[in-house]
This record gives C-alpha cells, structure tokens and sequence, in this order.
C-alpha cells in the first residue's frame, strides 16, 4: 500500500499544499507548531475517514473558511484510487472514491490501511478501558469494514435504548426489541474482538520477546464484559433482560461489549498498575508492530505507517530497532530535528505550513 500524494486545501493551518511522496521513508522536520501532526492527520484520514486528533470534523477546517479539503491518489492491491474528503463547518463530511461518490463509509474501509504511531499509544497501556476498546475497533474496521458497520449498529442501538430507560415512563415492548438487536450485535463484536486478540497475542509476544532481548515475556487478555464462551445468541438476549432491573435502576444499560476490556501483561505482571514506563513504551510498541504484521496476513500487503513525533520518547537503540522492522514499508516521520538513519529516505522541512523538499 502507497500513498503517492497529497493535497491540502484550507485544512488545519494549510491553505493550500501539495505533496508527492516516495514509497520508503518520509521524513517531515520542523519545529512544534508548524504543521507536521496536521500533516499526518490528514494522510490518517485516508484510511478511516475521520481524525485520530478529533471527534469533531469542524476542528481541522482553516479559521475564517467554511471547508476543507483533502485529496489524494493511493496504491492498494495493484490499482490506484483518488480518495477526495470535503468536510465543513456546515456540510455534512462528503467523500469520493475515482470521483464517485461513497453511500457509506464501509465503502472507503479497507483501501489504504494505516497505523500509527504518536505519544498518545502510551494511553492504550496506562489509561481507561476506553483506549483499549478503541484499539480493538480501529484494528477490526480496518481489516473487515463489515465489524464497523455491526460495531455502528450496536452503538445507535445502544444510545437509543439508554434515551429511554431515562425517561419516566419506560416501553418494556420497545426495549425488548433494543435486547434483541444488542443481543445480535453484540454476540458478533465480542466474537470478532476475541479473535482478533487470539491472533494479535502471539504476534506481539514475538515482537516484546525481540525488543526486550529475550528477557520479557508478553501476553494479553481479552476481558470481555460478558463472557460468550458455550453461550449461544439467546443466552446473551436472556442476560440482557436478566439485567433490566439494575438498568432501570441506573437509567443505563449496565452490561455489553461497550463495557469490555482487555489486560496486558510482562512476566505475569499486570503492566497497567505495576510495569515501569520502559516496560509502558516498550509493550506500546510491540502492539503497534504486531498491528502492522497482522493487517499483512490478513491483506497480503504492509500498511502504510506514521510515527508522528515518537522519537523524542524512545532511546537510540529503541529507534534503530523500530526503523529497522520497518524497512520495505511506507513510513512517514515526523520530527523536529534530522535523524541520523542510514535508510533510503525523502526529507522535507515545515514551516509555517509551507512545505519544500531537502532532498
């Protein structure tokens, strides 16, 4: 997978920008605030139509402009596509694939697959089960559009049968119908999610065992909010109802895939609560390579990658080490100062979102 180009229009802090790209490493420098995580936000966009920065499509349209502008021509599975991305303060976000216009977003899903990497990876290990559901979701959108669509379905399902156990006078009918749709649904997430971490565990296993020198030793659990093993559809939409009580109660649905989690582990040691901010990084970075290798089984081909301003937290060996399980893939590098690497390489310097090439 390729990205060949890029152009900007009143995106972010760039008004107007155009960009080629080569297909091994892309390093951008320049100094905080010139627009280099801009840069990489819009590339992400490519893949998942929407930020990694923002919920909030408005937030990366220019100040005093309505829209915003994205395009850009990529290579995945031997074609090439024009992937366009019009988004505004008052439009709803519009996207076309060779010109022709998506109906839905599982239409662009699967095109260009991208993984990134950024300080905020640390959150994935340190913080709230939130993270880690993401984790799981992002991964499982990419390599089957058709969990997004499941996984969207849940969600409104699920905002609509919270809506009404808030109201005073609650529909049993009605929620019945909520039980079963998330019973449907739900079943098929966790089912995905459970597999999705049986193949990413060893794959990371492999990658910490490298990193660490053979000293540690990495797993990862999947903890799912319902246990769905020997369990059938209609023993979830039972345990749906079993817990009406306590969500009338709470005026929210208390049980579901939207509440699982998962636990990483070094040695046997949950790194969450006892692991150093080594042991941290280090687990982040396995995880993220072990996505890279699993979207090629799945695929048959690298995604593209982004290590937006990661460098500063990784030590010299950490970075030769992270370059070097990244040769023959598309990397983009973000920056603030020249890195010494010996790797083909196509270097350009930001400045006030004007962007010229090195070399």
């Amino acid at each position: 997978m390729l990205i060949k180009s890029l152009n900007l229009a009143n995106f972010r802090n760039y008004k107007n920008a155009h960009i080629d790209f080569q297909k091994n490493l892309n390093m951008i420098i320049g100094k905080n605030g010139q627009g280099k995580t801009n840069l990489i936000e819009a590339i992400y966009m490519l893949s998942l139509g929407r930020s990694f920065r923002t919920n909030k499509d408005k937030e990366m349209v220019m100040f005093d402009t309505q829209n915003a502008y994205i395009s850009s021509i990529v290579e995945s599975m031997d074609r090439e596509f024009k992937i366009e991305i019009k988004m505004g303060k008052d439009i709803k976000k519009a996207i076309k694939i060779n010109s022709i216009p998506i109906e839905k977003l599982t239409d662009l899903l699967g095109i260009i697959n991208i993984v990134i990497f950024s300080p905020e990876d640390l959150k994935l290990i340190r913080e709230g089960p939130k993270e880690r559901r993401a984790f799981m979701d992002r991964e499982l959108s990419q390599i089957r559009p058709s969990y997004y669509q499941t996984l969207y379905t849940y969600q409104k399902t699920l905002l609509q049968r919270n809506n009404l156990l808030k109201r005073d006078k609650v529909d049993k009918g009605l929620l019945d119908v909520y039980d079963i749709q998330l019973a449907n649904y739900g079943f098929k997430i966790m089912e995905q999610r459970k597999n999705f971490i049986e193949k990413i565990e060893p794959i990371a296993k492999k990658n910490h065992h490298r990193i660490s020198s053979g000293k540690e030793n990495l797993s990862i659990k999947y903890n799912p909010n319902i246990n769905i093993s020997n369990k059938s559809l209609n023993d979830l939409e039972a345990l749906f109802k079993e817990a009406r009580n306590e969500d009338l109660n709470r005026r929210t649905t208390t049980i579901g895939p939207h509440k699982d989690d998962l636990s990483i582990f070094i040695n046997d040691m949950e790194i969450r609560s006892f692991g150093s901010q080594g042991q941290k990084r280090s687990a982040a970075i396995s995880l993220k390579l072990s996505e890279i290798e699993l979207i090629y089984e799945e695929k048959d081909e690298y995604p593209v990658v982004l290590l937006d301003d990661i460098f500063s937290e990784l030590d010299i060996q950490r970075q030769k080490m992270l370059l070097d399980n990244l040769k023959g893939i598309q990397t983009f590098v973000t920056t603030t100062e020249n890195i010494d690497i010996d790797k083909d390489s196509k270097i350009y310097n930001i400045e006030n979102a004007i962007i010229s090439m090195i070399n």
